[in-house]
């Protein structure tokens, strides 16, 4: 049965977002490999690095201006990515603690509690524990 395995966010450099997915967002670095002039980084959610099933995050640095353009805004505005959580509290405190900028305040919903923030490069996320 397919999977979706990587999804690519665009980025301006690679040690900027891994130190920010990493050190702030509490991922894990899966891979770093050089590739024909870029590198191929790839971050997991925690837990997750080890799952072949889990979507995983491409970080693929920006390489013309058209892709400069597009940092933090791959889905026009909107939410673009949804990090679930098994403890909202404890994963919003931790991530409040690290500087990330949430854009409200979290809210209970029929489908979980969510908050959404923003990661370093302007994408929308939202922090969710589904009900």
């Amino acid at each position: 049965m397919p999977s979706l395995g990587l999804v690519a966010v665009v980025v301006d450099d690679y040690d900027r977002a891994i130190a920010h997915y990493v050190g702030d967002l509490g991922f894990t670095l899966v891979e770093d490999l050089p590739q024909d002039g870029k590198r191929w980084v790839v971050v997991a959610p925690p837990g997750t690095e080890d799952d072949p099933r889990a979507t995983h995050l491409l970080l693929a640095r920006a390489s013309n201006d058209d892709e400069r353009a597009r940092i933090g805004n791959q889905t026009g505005g909107r939410v673009f990515l949804f990090l679930h959580t098994d403890d909202f509290a404890r994963d919003h405190a931790r991530m409040t603690a690290a500087g990330i900028h949430f854009l409200e305040a979290p809210r209970h919903e029929p489908y979980g509690v969510v908050a959404v923030f923003e990661d370093a490069f302007g994408n929308r996320w939202d922090l969710l524990q589904p009900a």
